[in-house]
């Protein structure tokens, strides 16, 4: 969160609102990704799998997104999925829309397909592009998102890669520099993110880092940063995948943000992994973000992050007291 929209999020919260929205804005998606948490048999906690739910599309989907919206009045929609690109048309309807009311937008994509090039022009409109690893890694988990295509289809357009840390890339001294490199090179590339990667509570997968992992991870990135320019990992943000809150109840992140399933009505929790995450393990970049921001002290005395709970406390004493109806 940017220091000029902390003012904003803090009155939205004040009035019993949260400012930022998850959509998942289909289910359907081309690619298979291990370890891909919307369809994880534990994402939504109620028995249910992504793929059972229904979904919208055309007309209706537009004029239930934006419904939602105008429900949840938020300062920042992140449209995730699935592959929102497969849903490109109707978004190409909403993000106009969003644009006019101020409304900052985020696109989470595998640009698996070409990016409208008119989105190019819309200010506000932020587009991260998933990438794992390098090219031999990247293309054996994300088929057919492929190098090749993703690098053919983000032509023209100023997108943020994106790359969640995993064991095996650590295990080379040189791999993320090489993938930083690479990247940086990238007319097309403006910024370049890291996450490490998040288990649920039972995930004894291959995926999982362990703490030295992690250490090395973190290392790694903030050594990067200082020769690449396009590395972004502030300060507030390594220290927050050092210190990842330890339950949803103490993560900012998972606090102001509400997260919707793809039939628009079914709630994610306790944040967009779903499911049973293992906080102490979170390396979601924008809960890390939010852990850093929570533990600065306003005026060296009070924390961001007990600021915004005693708003939250107040606005839903306020929206409770009008009898106002947010989902869920």
């Amino acid at each position: 969160m940017r220091a000029s929209a902390i003012l904003p999020a803090w009155a939205c919260i004040l009035r019993g609102y949260r400012p930022f929205l998850s959509v998942e804005i289909t289910k359907q998606c081309p690619l298979r990704c291990p370890g891909c948490y919307a369809f994880d048999s534990a994402h939504l906690g109620n028995g249910q799998t992504m793929r059972e739910l229904s979904e919208w599309q055309g007309g209706e989907l537009v004029g239930k997104t934006l419904a939602l919206i105008r429900a949840c009045r938020p300062l920042h929609v992140s449209f995730v999925g699935g592959e929102p690109l497969l849903r490109h048309r109707e978004l190409n309807e909403v993000i106009p829309q969003l644009n006019t009311r101020g409304i900052e937008v985020q696109i989470v994509t595998s640009a698996v397909r070409p990016i409208p090039e008119e989105w190019a022009r819309i200010p506000n409109l932020h587009l991260v592009v998933s990438v794992d690893g390098l090219t031999s890694d990247h293309d054996a988990r994300r088929f057919p998102a492929t190098y090749e295509r993703i690098l053919k289809n983000i032509q023209g357009h100023r997108v943020i890669i994106h790359c969640t840390v995993l064991p095996q890339f650590l295990d080379d001294p040189g791999y993320l520099e090489e993938f930083v490199s690479l990247w940086s090179a990238q007319a097309s590339a403006r910024k370049i993110w890291f996450s490490l990667f998040t288990p649920q509570r039972e995930d004894a997968s291959r995926q999982r880092l362990n703490p030295e992992q992690r250490r090395k991870a973190i290392h790694e990135i903030a050594r990067l940063r200082t020769g690449y320019p396009k590395v972004h990992a502030p300060d507030i943000l390594l220290d927050g995948m050092r210190t990842p809150p330890k339950s949803p109840a103490e993560c900012l992140f998972a606090q102001i943000t509400q997260c919707v399933a793809a039939d628009l009505d079914t709630p994610v929790r306790p944040c967009q992994i779903g499911g049973q995450p293992e906080c102490s393990e979170c390396g979601c970049i924008a809960a890390a973000g939010f852990a850093g921001l929570a533990n600065y002290r306003i005026g060296g005395l009070l924390k961001v992050g007990h600021l915004f709970a005693l708003s939250q406390k107040i606005g839903q004493l306020g929206a409770r007291s009008s009898r106002r109806q947010v989902l869920h």
